[in-house]
């Protein structure tokens, strides 16, 4: 558990995974070992989310972790691709829901629960698609699993959704199967309420939460008109917006091929003066090459 002031806030932050798989579904390691596993890496929330089947969580030695109930669950989509969707929060004998995608995503918000969209870039989604869904709490940004045919990134999609004026939160997730997903992605869940899975699941039907490789914020705050963070040295600071427009805290070689490689650990934008009905979110890279990805909001 580590502290973040976030918009005026002190909150606790939990370091989560929120989208894995064991020998339930099609994950190499028993449902014991995926959580020795991720314990001992110092996670505080661990969540299970096999393909169309459940986990019975509360059965489970947690090791000091809070365990979330979920399913990856799979209604037809459009183009006859098959959604993957994360559903989390949900009760241990859920069984995946029939009928369409947005019945899903019903069906899941009304046992209290949330929703994500699980890498839409490997599925072949387009943002067109996604923006027909209503309910979600969130998209994943970043899956490991999905690195080995080179879509693990999803910012276009994300970005043509805010666009289109459809501000979805982001999670990074491993997706875990096996070793060669371990521990690359994961989310920054906040709330200062007793962790468990309903103070986790609270916590990401209000946005509360980031997503990272690596890099940690420590401090986000907007007011007047300014955006200002505080994070772990990072490489490369962007501020991103509507189309086109954007704010630079940092990049390599900013001065040219000779001024090489600059770290910093705050940035401040004045985003008064971004055109009517934008967004806004921040994005920071470390010299690992690892991002981390503050959630989109509308400027005032």
């Amino acid at each position: 558990m580590e502290k973040i002031s976030y918009y005026g806030r002190e909150l606790c932050s939990y370091r989560s995974s929120l989208h894995t798989h064991c020998k339930t579904s099609d994950g190499q390691f028993t449902a014991d070992e995926i959580i020795e596993k991720y314990s001992a890496e110092g996670y505080d929330v661990f969540a299970f989310t096999d393909h169309r089947k459940s986990n019975r969580v509360s059965d489970l030695d947690d090791r000091g972790m809070t365990l979330i109930s979920g399913m990856e669950i799979h209604p037809q989509g459009p183009r006859g691709i098959t959604w993957h969707f994360v559903g989390l929060g949900l009760p241990e004998d859920f069984t995946e829901p029939r009928g369409d995608d947005q019945a899903c995503i019903d069906a899941v918000n009304a046992l209290g629960g949330v929703m994500i969209c699980a890498h839409p870039y490997w599925c072949g989604f387009t943002s067109a698609e996604i923006a027909t869904l209503k309910g979600l709490a969130g998209i994943e940004v970043f899956n490991t699993s999905t690195r080995y045919i080179g879509r693990a990134y999803n910012m276009q999609v994300w970005d043509e959704l805010n666009d289109a004026g459809i501000l979805h939160p982001a999670v990074a997730v491993d997706d875990t199967h096996g070793s060669r997903d371990l521990f690359m992605g994961w989310t920054m869940v906040m709330t200062n309420e007793p962790l468990s899975q309903k103070a986790v699941i609270q916590a990401i039907k209000d946005g509360d939460f980031y997503a990272t490789q690596g890099p940690k914020f420590t401090r986000l705050s907007y007011e007047d008109g300014v955006f200002e963070a505080e994070f772990t040295p990072c490489i490369e600071v962007i501020g991103l917006s509507n189309l086109s427009s954007g704010h630079l805290g940092m990049v390599e070689n900013i001065n040219g091929p000779a001024s090489g490689i600059q770290e910093v650990t705050s940035c401040r934008f004045a985003l008064n003066r971004n055109r009517p009905n934008s967004w806004f979110r921040l994005q920071v890279r470390d010299r690992n090459g690892r991002f981390a990805w503050t959630n989109p909001f509308f400027v005032k």
